[in-house]
């Protein structure tokens, strides 16, 4: 389960590069409420998406060299340089070096075997996003790949994680913890890439809670985002639907099923 009680290997921040930040300030908060706070003068633009006063996300406007709008997952480090060397070992690659990010963190932007880049923040002042789990806040990540195994074996010997599989309606479902956190750690799941439909590239997919997974689906139709997987019941998870906003950025939202005691 996502928290904000943060632990190596696990995701603690999240942020959405788009064509048109204005555009997705406007949109996200249509979405989920968020208010959009500007990180300052020299931060060449990026800010916060907020949740009643909670940094839920970040967001910037980025060039069309710098891919197209997505959202980039990132995962706590201890080290933010040792991670980065650990990825390269692993067959992946640095995208944007180790960086120190004004005194509140070091971070990088790495890519897996697959290609499929994704971040690491190693906590300085801020150490991750302040809302997980709740509605309108980041509860779920899941990985799209063309080869779970070679993603499982990269993942671990990167950032330590582990996978377990899990029964699921109609066969297994790989799922993802950090190292020595157990079932109860679970923050997300690995999807092979053949088997879904809707997915046309490997990538990172971020789940945010809804109160209403159908009327939000609606909802970022009527603000111009795209629904690319209709609503649909899970068995003992929820109800989700895969959108992106108007810019192309890909994500997803569920209402999540009451946890058995």
């Amino acid at each position: 389960m996502l928290t904000t009680r943060f632990v190596n290997g696990a995701p603690n921040w999240i942020d959405v590069g788009t064509s048109d930040i204005d555009g997705a300030i406007s949109f996200y908060g249509g979405l989920f409420d968020w208010r959009f706070q500007s990180a300052g003068p020299d931060a060449g633009g990026y800010g916060f998406f907020q949740l009643d006063g909670k940094t839920a996300a970040g967001g910037m406007q980025t060039k069309p060299e710098q891919g197209p709008p997505s959202w980039t997952v990132y995962f706590q480090t201890g080290d933010a340089e040792a991670t980065a060397k650990a990825a390269e070992q692993a067959h992946g690659s640095v995208l944007m070096q180790p960086m120190d990010v004004m005194g509140e963190g070091h971070m990088a932007i790495l890519a897996d075997k697959a290609g499929v880049p994704f971040g690491v923040w190693q906590p300085g002042r801020t150490k991750g996003v302040d809302v997980a789990n709740e509605t309108g806040a980041l509860s779920w990540v899941e990985l799209y790949t063309p080869d779970i195994a070679a993603a499982a074996w990269f993942y671990h010997e990167t950032l330590g994680l582990e996978t377990a599989a899990v029964p699921f309606p109609g066969g297994t479902y790989t799922t993802v913890n950090p190292a020595g956190g157990g079932e109860d750690s679970m923050f997300g799941g690995i999807v092979p890439l053949a088997e879904d439909p809707s997915e046309d590239r490997a990538y990172w997919l971020p789940y945010f809670e809804v109160a209403d997974t159908d009327a939000t689906a609606a909802k970022a139709q009527e603000l111009g985002g795209t629904v690319r997987v209709p609503p649909t019941d899970i068995e003992g998870v929820g109800r989700f639907a895969k959108l992106a906003d108007p810019y192309g950025a890909r994500f997803a939202v569920i209402k999540s099923a009451p946890q058995q005691a």
